[in-house]
């Protein structure tokens, strides 16, 4: 059997009110509309996570709002600023089909690196810029037997890429 996982690093967030602690600064404009041009691109491709896991922070929850998506999100601290082995820990404990998880860099971009047998060829994939987005097929029958290296890309996107495809994103 095989599972589909959706790894995205929010998107763009504001810096704009000085002295904000970080877990509460939320999208700026490009964010919203990056995240909004993501989840029209999820739903132009049939990519449809069962279950959202999604760090509590500001920025990734309006990310997950603005992606439209129906999936079940569930929050979880514990992906604020993890690092690669938490957010495995945390896929572990996933239930269904296909996940999502929504987090923050550098974590999530590590986790991606070493997640797959084979990295895409993108130019982006190295540094998981804000609203990188992977998507991976991983060769399992649960969750809980997850481990890094064992993942096929399916696809990899950044927001620019679909924005300058779609003005009305």
């Amino acid at each position: 059997m095989t599972k589909r996982l959706i790894l995205m690093r929010h998107a763009k967030s504001s810096w704009a009110t000085p002295g904000q602690d970080d877990h509460d600064r939320p999208l700026n404009k490009r964010g919203r509309k990056s995240a909004k041009a993501l989840g029209k691109w999820f739903r132009d491709n049939g990519i449809a996570p069962e279950v959202i896991l999604c760090s509590d922070a500001a920025r990734t929850i309006e990310t997950f709002e603005n992606l439209k998506m129906d999936g079940q999100l569930i929050l979880r601290p514990d992906l604020y600023l993890a690092e690669p082995d938490r957010i495995l820990q945390v896929l572990q404990q996933a239930e269904g089909a296909s996940a999502m998880i929504i987090g923050h860099n550098p974590g999530i971009g590590e986790f991606a690196q070493r997640l797959v047998t084979t990295p895409p060829p993108h130019a982006r994939f190295a540094d998981y810029p804000t609203g990188a987005t992977l998507v991976v097929d991983v060769p399992l029958e649960d969750w809980k037997a997850g481990h890094f290296g064992t993942s096929r890309v399916v696809n990899f996107i950044t927001p620019r890429e679909l924005i300058g495809k779609d003005t009305d994103a």
